[in-house]
């Protein structure tokens, strides 16, 4: 057999039970039993790092219905990459259409801000800029280079405040169906901050994203607040250690 059919077949046993073709034990009589052992590892293996990656979600539904949890979704999603940590992000669509949550569909938007967090934790490193590089530009050109930990999330639900809860002395949520608008960043101690901000400070963010002049940027926040001033999601960003390259536009 092929190597990249045996493949497909080990793959396919790890999910079905199957014995793959070709595979075998120094004792063959203990073939099935000794796939069945790795298997069962495997499964348990993936079911720790999802409980890892997506520890508010485990707290919010209980260790017994995550474990149920944890099965559907691996029967169905694998990792892709050996990299566990680039696994994942399919799990807030599952609980979507789990039909048990139903009744709780702010849970998706939670398991994308994990999710979210997980990917700024292993973000590449990039240094911050020095505020003096700030002041040397001027602003009607200045463009800014964000940190690739950087993210915008948008919730049609309280995510935010839910996450916010389950952490120690969190405040309790009084809304769990209201909108709201992600920053998650990872600071240079490597912790990774999430953040409630506006719609105008998301399209600020996102117009740097693009390579877009800060007074560009500022434009867009307020065409959606007329009254919205750049200064305060600048501190933060800034404070953060998230603006990490500072160049003027050529003329």
């Amino acid at each position: 057999m092929p190597h990249s059919d045996f493949l497909t077949a080990f793959r396919a046993g790890l999910q079905d039970g199957t014995l793959p073709p070709g595979l075998t034990a120094i004792d063959p009589a203990e073939t099935g039993q000794r796939f069945a052992v790795y298997r069962n590892n495997v499964a348990v293996g993936l079911s720790e790092a999802l409980a890892a990656r997506f520890p508010v979600i485990r707290r919010l539904v209980g260790e017994e219905f995550f474990a149920a949890l944890a099965r559907g979704f691996i029967r169905d999603d694998r990792p892709a990459s050996p990299v566990i940590a680039e696994w994942g992000e399919g799990f807030a669509d599952f609980l979507r259409g789990f039909a048990p949550l139903v009744a709780h569909p702010y849970m998706a938007d939670v398991a994308r801000l994990e999710h979210a967090r997980g990917r700024a934790f292993h973000a590449a490193d990039a240094m911050p800029v020095a505020p003096g590089d700030l002041a040397a530009c001027a602003p009607d050109r200045l463009i800014l280079g964000l940190h690739p930990s950087v993210q915008v999330l948008r919730f049609g639900h309280a995510a935010i405040s839910v996450w916010l809860a389950n952490q120690p002395d969190g405040p309790p949520v009084r809304d769990h169906a209201r909108a709201e608008t992600a920053l998650i960043l990872r600071d240079p101690a490597f912790q990774v901050h999430v953040v409630g901000i506006a719609e105008a400070d998301a399209a600020l963010i996102e117009a740097l994203q693009q390579g877009r002049p800060l007074a560009d940027a500022a434009r867009c926040a307020l065409r959606i607040d007329p009254d919205h001033s750049a200064q305060h999601i600048l501190v933060r960003l800034m404070s953060g250690g998230a603006i990490t390259s500072a160049q003027e536009e050529a003329p």
